[in-house]
């Protein structure tokens, strides 16, 4: 079943199993690794969203507060930034960061009564590819923004842009029974990739001022082409594959996924190419 075929109702309960379930946890278990992997990304997007002294901010997607850290960081004590996640296990972890001028909220972002006019930024680093209506998820975001406020995030283009994941699932299809890949309307990692849907979506909710850049980065993956694979196996979308598949062909796909790395690893570990939107926009 697609996408368009089931409710946002339906929609919106499937993420936030996934990311109170196995999506939260296995994330935990990454988030040193995933930071890293994320750095220079995290560097470009908090630049766009330019955030001041005394500005209020939420941070879509807050995970377990990375982002947040830095948006208060830059608002200061004078400024306030409200870190929302669907995930009450990424949450959890948000909060032991123990922020004087910031709070965490387990909540739909897309669908939360969010005060008024009561924002400088809504800020997101790739936790806004998962609404099951984004038009209706902008618009609420929309309404919380200040008519002075601006809209900041990055999200992931296309697979096809994106080598650093595409080329382990690539390796090892031939020996897992993998999901299918969702529709390019579908809510998922890379279901903004197409530049005329973001601004397409961004238009719908009311927002004006468009900007959708291209960021190209080198993504480092790990130490070593064994070091991914033993990571595939515990967070991304060959964990359960891995998981579930029999120990021989989940050895194959293993030895497949080493094998199409080995060309790209060098002292400093493997890293392959990444591709991201960094979009901003004004209210309407």
């Amino acid at each position: 079943m697609t996408a368009a075929a089931k409710s946002t109702v339906e929609l919106a309960a499937e993420q936030a199993a996934h990311w109170n379930g196995p999506g939260g946890q296995n994330w935990l278990k990454a988030q040193a690794r995933l930071d890293h992997l994320m750095a220079g990304i995290t560097r470009d997007v908090l630049a766009l969203a330019n955030a001041q002294p005394g500005e209020k901010a939420i941070d879509v997607g807050c995970g377990p507060g990375t982002t947040t850290a830095a948006l208060a960081a830059s608002v200061g004590p004078e400024g306030h930034v409200l870190g929302v996640d669907i995930s009450q296990v990424l949450i959890d972890a948000a909060a032991t960061r123990r922020l004087s001028n910031a709070t965490f909220l387990v909540a739909d972002a897309g669908a939360h009564p969010f005060e008024a006019a009561s924002v400088d930024l809504i800020f997101s680093r790739f936790g806004v590819m998962f609404f099951g209506d984004p038009v209706a998820a902008f618009t609420n975001l929309r309404r919380a923004l200040k008519p002075s406020g601006r809209l900041a995030f990055v999200c992931w283009r296309s697979a096809q842009d994106n080598p650093w994941s595409l080329a382990p699932v690539k390796a090892a299809a031939p020996f897992l029974p993998l999901p299918p890949r969702p529709g390019p309307e579908d809510p998922g990692q890379f279901a903004f990739g197409d530049r005329a849907r973001v601004e397409r979506i961004l238009k719908g909710a009311g927002f004006t001022g468009l900007a959708i850049e291209p960021l190209d980065v080198e993504i480092w993956m790990g130490r070593d082409p064994a070091d991914v694979v033993a990571n595939a196996g515990r967070f991304g979308p060959l964990s359960r594959p891995l998981a579930e598949a029999e120990p021989a062909a989940a050895a194959r796909a293993k030895a497949a996924i080493v094998e199409a790395l080995v060309p790209h690893a060098t002292k400093d570990g493997v890293s392959l190419p990444g591709g991201c939107w960094l979009v901003s926009a004004r209210p309407g």
